[in-house]
């Protein structure tokens, strides 16, 4: 099992290579076309902003790439961002690979923004990526940006207002909560993405 890990900067991508070593899993650290293509799972890491972490894609000829896969892509935090077409966040232009605006968290509801710490997982619909990983278990976020609730939201969270915490349409998927700092849920859902993919 190859998988590809998107050098696309950001502070979390030792400690999403070091979530997947815990499993097993020896990620390649790539910003490689030709790696990327060869893997049998990709994982879009991103702590930065959308514009930043877009820019350094740009500057690595990887987002036809990505836009392109046929393997199964997952997108973790920033990086579930990009899935979308269009985020807030300094006005920028993501990836389109799922319909849908990414927009800031309101602050005006009298919750904190960023939105940080422990938040329950509400289950939308059934897929193998959530399998084992109930109503109300938690998982760890960061972030001020979030994407909506539509038919592609496997899992919902709510901090103000309600919005997608996984995400998955065909062979991408993305999660807006860091499995590698969610304990036994974020371990759970790295595993199912490795071992059955996006079925």
């Amino acid at each position: 099992m190859r998988v590809a890990l998107v050098d696309a900067g950001g502070a979390n991508i030792g400690s999403v290579r070091y979530a997947l070593q815990r499993l097993g899993i020896d990620a390649e650290l790539t910003a490689d076309a030709g790696a990327i293509r060869a893997a049998d799972r990709v994982i879009l890491p991103g702590v930065s902003t959308a514009a930043q972490v877009m820019a350094r894609l740009r500057e690595s000829g990887l987002v036809d790439t990505l836009r392109t896969l046929q393997q199964p892509l997952l997108g973790v935090c920033v990086g579930m961002q990009l899935l979308f077409e269009h985020s807030e966040e300094d006005d920028t232009a993501c990836l389109g690979l799922l319909p849908g605006r990414v927009t800031r968290l309101p602050d005006s509801t009298g919750v904190r923004v960023p939105h940080m710490g422990w938040n329950t997982l509400a289950p939308q619909r059934e897929s193998s990526l959530t399998r084992g990983i109930g109503q109300g278990e938690y998982a760890y976020f960061v972030h001020s940006y979030a994407a909506p609730v539509t038919a592609d939201c496997l899992m919902a969270s709510e901090h103000g207002i309600a919005f997608a915490a996984v995400v998955q349409r065909g062979q991408v998927a993305g999660a807006q909560f860091h499995p590698e700092r969610s304990a036994a849920v974020g371990a759970r859902l790295i595993q199912n993405f490795i071992e059955t993919g996006l079925a």
